[in-house]
């Protein structure tokens, strides 16, 4: 019998800092080959992939009805990170092909960046280091400066990163509260913190909004003109989850108009910004997308990835199944 190939695909935008998969090839030896291919974003699938028994797909190359009905041996489709909106997983899970994430890997990270995001705005970080670095020493940002203990920090989504952020939160001595409708009841009782019935709710009592849902075709779009106009004006918004969730256009209008306090996007809409009109923004911080990111949780990433595909090419479970 032949030896069983797990293709990595990786965008050539995004360089893939390992080309010799050295972490994967120590998890799959024996199990299988791996080939690392790099593509433009909108390239055809290779033949390659297309027969391999596993493919472990970097960022966001599209994997649509398509390209899953000419997949010849595929046993998994493994998405290396959270979101998993780039592949069909319906037209997957009708030829029975897994599509997987990887859920956790980033937990900490996405968790502790949201919190500084949240924290830069609270207290005015980046205009008090400009004012420093100018050699003045004016506190001209004094009446935005927050304080956080009993500050209603909104969380929309409390899944594994939602649950770390809250648990941030709480140490800081924010009053907690999250919007989730498909958690059971009762877990807000033994997180300690509130539960809002609906996401207006959240929206109307929160001085600072964090998402953290997954992109799906519910959550696209799910905060915008009518939502920022729920929220108070004093109020900060906070997204380290998929920049499609918060409509840009929005956000935007409403910082430069005051009728938002700040917002701290490490994902935006259409990202990257598109222009020098919206980096400047007033009140808005901007990261690289860059939420998930360390060493430590590439490690991790790719561990977790390299294990359900040689689960997947043994013809064994798999697990972090989205389909």
């Amino acid at each position: 019998m032949p030896t069983p190939r797990v293709v990595i695909l990786c965008p050539k935008e995004f360089t893939f800092s390992d080309p010799a998969a050295s972490v994967e090839r120590e998890v799959l030896a024996g199990a299988a080959e791996v080939r690392t291919i790099a593509l433009d974003f909108h390239d055809p699938i290779p033949a390659a992939a297309l027969a391999a028994e596993a493919l472990i797909l970097w960022h966001n190359i599209p994997v649509n009805a398509t390209v899953i009905a000419a997949l010849k041996n595929c046993r998994a489709l493994i998405r290396n990170g959270t979101g998993f909106d780039s592949v069909d997983a319906v037209a997957a899970g009708k030829r029975g092909i897994p599509v997987c994430n990887v859920p956790d890997y980033g937990t900490e990270e996405v968790a502790d960046h949201a919190l500084a995001l949240a924290l830069a705005l609270c207290r005015q970080l980046f205009p008090l280091d400009a004012e420093a670095k100018r050699l003045g020493w004016q506190i001209n940002v004094a009446d935005k400066m927050r304080r956080l203990r009993g500050r209603v920090f909104g969380i929309v989504g409390l899944g594994r990163i939602g649950t770390a952020t809250a648990l941030r939160a709480k140490a800081f001595g924010f009053r907690v509260m999250f919007f989730d409708p498909y958690l059971a009841p009762g877990v807000h009782k033994a997180l300690g913190v509130e539960r809002a019935g609906t996401l207006a709710e959240l929206l109307e009592a929160a001085d600072i909004v964090s998402v953290h849902c997954p992109l799906t075709a519910e959550t696209r779009g799910m905060i915008g003109a009518r939502e920022m106009a729920r929220m108070k004006p004093s109020a900060f918004l906070v997204n380290t989850a998929r920049g499609d969730i918060v409509q840009k256009a929005p956000v935007l209008a409403a910082l430069r108009e005051k009728r938002l306090a700040g917002a701290g996007l490490d994902v935006v809409e259409n990202e990257p910004l598109r222009s020098a009109e919206e980096a400047a923004t007033p009140n808005l911080i901007v990261t690289c997308h860059a939420a998930f990111c360390s060493p430590e949780g590439m490690i991790e990433m790719r561990t977790t990835s390299a294990k359900i595909a040689r689960a997947a090419v043994l013809g064994q479970p798999v697990w972090n199944r989205v389909n």
